[in-house]
């Protein structure tokens, strides 16, 4: 496969009036449309694209994963933030792991599995913001999931590489102690023990009865019955500490999106414990320069100078704010951005960037949805790691994921694993507001490339007046490190950087002091997948666009 040397798409952005979904797979995003046309709203063609996509990404996605949602109201003029990820169960223990030879939290075993909150989330936004049952927007993906589709290129490339996890492959290297069954369920999402070739029907008969299943009863129907059990054991046999009364207690929470005031436009996060707080971090930073007037190579240093800042903050103070409090308010003020501000040398790469004191004075799919009247949900739903653990619950179809890795073994940090208490999340949504209506429906998902994106998005958008496709198709920058873990953008780390960057932009960054890595072909993909939808308030005018490195596209009404 042949990526165009600096993803110019020559794609057009595509406009319309009376709805629009943007999403990484357009199957997935024509369902979302189907229920905007069938009278649904943002809320209801977000959980309907949601669904299908986990029928036709299952490497990326799906019921064992979890969700955050930020919704624009149109009639209250207000965003609020759904927060659909799981906690840890009630027996985790760092003392457990550690007597089994754990410096750090494993990434494939039934350790690394919180519960997940996708269903939840799924039926929650319904609730609050939808105007349509889960029955029926599930629909689509029930139909998909049992009939089949052609495998998209992207998704089927991708889908090789999890090939020996959902397998247990013997030759598998997965750095963690791995006492499950010999012969796992990960069969269930592949063909003859094979990854779907581009272009090949895929079939997931057992993941189109557990999303009946819900249909029917329910978000009950995960956590509260037969699924529940399945999935408890399943994750026991591999060492986790996951039980039905767990699965019972889950709950979802609304929670205050955080934002940061950028020339105008507000930029709305969900708080902690996703990793949003970064991108507002580094907002706040980037807003005390002026950015539009200065040459690429000045810009690109300022913004990754910004970005390390804004991580060497997140990974120190992210957490479940609920289990251990924070200075939310105090990161997130434009007097914290100015102190923190003038640590950034114009001319000279950081080399040890510490986190600051407020109080001293793997895989993600992404979907917007605007819908006509102009309301907005800006969707996240992912398994972390591909196919998470890559554990699948034997005759569901449903992967689980690896969320709870993210924890951190010391017990004095923020972030340390403890039972009922949320991990460190890396998938985050954005959505924009101007003079007190919606902007821009927005995200770039893709591990901890997320607040990196939403960042480069809004100075393309902002700053350089960029319209959505030529937002999403400019080449990217990512701080990045040898690891690919929580830690990877620590300070003095890798940048890595888009084929397509002139070579006297790139000589002059590492003139400055930054150690970059040229990336191009299919490793590209791993800056991430945009989606864009702009509203123009006089004329409801919606312009969308969709990121080249995925399958997807931008359909409108």
């Amino acid at each position: 496969m042949k990526f165009d040397a600096v993803f110019r798409s020559r794609r057009s952005n595509v406009m319309a009036t009376r709805g629009m979904v943007a999403t990484s797979q357009p199957l997935a995003a024509q369902a979302g449309l189907e229920i905007l046309k069938a009278g649904g709203n943002a809320a209801d063609a977000a959980v309907a694209t949601a669904a299908m996509l986990n029928v036709v990404e299952p490497i990326s996605t799906g019921i064992g994963g979890d969700c955050f949602a930020l919704f624009w109201d149109a009639r209250t003029k207000q965003v609020t933030a759904l927060n659909g990820s799981g906690r840890a169960p009630a027996a985790a223990s760092i003392e457990a792991l550690r007597s089994l030879g754990y410096t750090k939290m494993p990434t494939f075993t039934g350790h690394a599995v919180s519960v997940p909150g996708t269903v939840a989330g799924w039926s929650d936004l319904l609730e609050r913001h939808g105007t349509m049952s889960l029955a029926d927007v599930l629909q689509p993906a029930i139909w998909t999931a049992e009939h089949g589709y052609p495998v998209s290129e992207i998704i089927a490339t991708g889908w090789r590489s999890q090939v020996p996890k959902l397998l247990r492959s013997p030759d598998w290297e997965s750095g963690d102690l791995d006492n499950g069954p010999e012969q796992p369920s990960g069969h269930e999402l592949l063909i003859d023990g094979r990854a779907p070739r581009p272009g090949e029907i895929m079939r997931i008969p057992t993941l189109a009865e557990t999303l009946r299943g819900i249909a029917a009863e329910g978000k009950d129907y995960i956590y509260r019955g037969e699924f529940a059990h399945k999935l408890s054991a399943h994750v026991q046999k591999y060492g986790g500490w996951i039980t039905s009364e767990d699965m019972a207690a889950h709950e979802s929470t609304w929670d205050e999106p955080i934002h940061a005031d950028y020339r105008g436009v507000t930029l709305y996060e969900c708080p902690p414990n996703g990793q949003g707080l970064a991108a507002i971090i580094a907002a706040n930073l980037a807003a005390g320069f002026d950015l539009a007037a200065m040459e690429e190579v000045d810009r690109l240093h300022i913004l990754i100078e910004c970005m390390r800042l804004g991580f060497a903050d997140a990974q120190r103070w992210v957490c479940d704010p609920r289990v251990v409090p924070i200075p939310l308010e105090e990161l997130v003020s434009p007097a914290y951005a100015e102190r923190r501000r003038q640590e950034i040398d114009l001319r000279r790469a950081a080399q040890h960037v510490p986190y600051g004191d407020p109080l001293a004075g793997s895989d993600t799919v992404y979907l917007s949805v605007v819908d006509g009247e102009g309301n907005a949900c800006s969707f996240i739903n992912s398994l972390y790691m591909g196919t998470g653990t890559g554990l699948v619950v034997p005759g569901t179809g449903v992967s689980l994921q690896n969320r709870a890795a993210l924890f951190q073994l010391d017990p004095e940090h923020p972030n340390a694993l403890a039972p009922h208490k949320r991990p460190y999340q890396t998938i985050i949504p954005a959505l924009t507001t101007r003079g007190g209506e919606l902007h821009a429906c927005l995200g770039v998902m893709g591990g901890f490339m997320q607040p990196q994106g939403h960042l480069q998005m809004l100075v393309n958008l902002v700053d350089l007046g960029m319209w959505p496709q030529r937002a999403l198709d400019v080449p990217r920058w990512q701080l990045a490190g040898p690891s690919g873990g929580l830690g990877a953008q620590e300070s003095g780390g890798l940048v890595a950087m888009e084929e397509g960057w002139s070579f006297a932009t790139l000589a002059e960054l590492a003139r400055r002091g930054h150690r970059l890595v040229p990336v191009d072909g299919f490793g590209r993909t791993g800056f991430g997948g945009g989606q864009i939808i702009l509203r123009d308030p006089e004329t409801g005018v919606l312009i969308g666009g969709s990121d080249p490195r995925k399958d997807g596209c931008a359909v409108g009404w």
